[in-house]
């Protein structure tokens, strides 16, 4: 007969592991001992999930991350952050995404609350003022939207986020940027005067000095294409926009968004992220390795 194991009522509430219905694993204890519960060995190692919270997950690289988090289940509890229900109804409207404005921290501390990582993913976006006709040459014209600029976003959001993760004891925050932020003179600066690459690095930097485990990913051009087909280049300083590659797909900027969970090598680090063309060089499946030799902090 195998050996029971002693739970105090106080373990049982606690673990919130009643009746889940798995007889394969289930380990039932005598109803007449008031000292003992009934847990399921499979409910326990939901214990060891790691709770993830991906804000700005109703974008397109921020639902790719969601998504992903949410198929590896036995791994990650995924929560999302988004602004309107519009949004929430765009990747499942399940209960675990939050409807919340970063520019109110008060609003984003119900979807924190109890969190082990953070994944920032939020932005300002540029939108074409109307009337701009191609056929007669020139270059659109961009504004943002009032209080979604990228001081606003990019800056104030950024840095509500990073105060109520540290608030919450959160473990580790990876943030997505955007490479560029070296050059002030940056033509994504000029769109709108936004000067959105100038404030992105600012929460870059309030977020390495926060003493929080980080992992600031500067992404190059992205683009709406496969992942995991690439090898994929980290680099430091914009180093890599002097070259040919310098671009990035969606879904392999998430899948190094996740994989830096998962790694000490990858914390306290900051970097730049690009790949080179499909069909060229080995596609990358040692993440471990490609944090290894990231040797920048900012």
């Amino acid at each position: 007969m195998a050996a029971l194991t002693r739970v105090s009522p106080y373990q049982c509430h606690k673990l919130s592991l009643v009746n889940q219905r798995l007889p394969e694993l289930f380990v039932s204890f005598p109803k007449k001992n008031k000292k003992f519960c009934r847990f399921s060995v499979l409910a326990m190692a939901d214990l060891n999930t790691s709770t993830v919270l991906v804000t700005g997950a109703g974008g397109r690289t921020g639902s790719i991350v969601y998504k992903k988090l949410k198929e590896r289940s036995e791994n990650y509890t995924a929560r999302g952050l988004v602004r309107t229900e519009e949004s929430k109804q765009k990747i499942g409207g399940a209960d675990d995404v939050y409807i919340g404005d970063i520019r109110n921290t008060e609003s984003l501390v119900p979807a924190i609350q109890g969190i082990d990582a953070l994944v920032i993913l939020t932005s300002a976006v540029p939108k074409m003022k109307p009337g701009f006709d191609p056929t007669k040459g020139g270059r659109p014209e961009f504004y943002f939207e009032d209080g979604a600029n990228p001081e606003q976003v990019d800056w104030i959001g950024q840095k509500n986020q990073i105060d109520a993760a540290k608030a919450a004891g959160v473990k580790q925050i990876v943030l997505v940027g955007s490479m560029g932020g070296t050059n002030p003179n940056h033509p994504l600066n000029s769109l709108g005067n936004g000067n959105i690459l100038i404030w992105k690095r600012k929460a870059e930097q309030y977020l390495a000095d926060s003493g929080i485990p980080y992992t600031i990913i500067r992404a190059g051009g992205l683009q709406d294409k496969e992942g995991g087909i690439r090898e994929l280049l980290v680099g430091k300083d914009d180093e890599l926009l002097e070259t040919e590659t310098k671009t990035v797909a969606r879904a392999d900027v998430a899948e190094v968004c996740i994989q830096a969970l998962q790694y000490e090598e990858a914390k306290f680090k900051a970097f730049d992220l690009a790949s080179k063309p499909e069909g060229t060089g080995t596609p990358t499946k040692d993440f471990k390795t490609l944090f290894a030799q990231i040797a920048t902090h900012f």
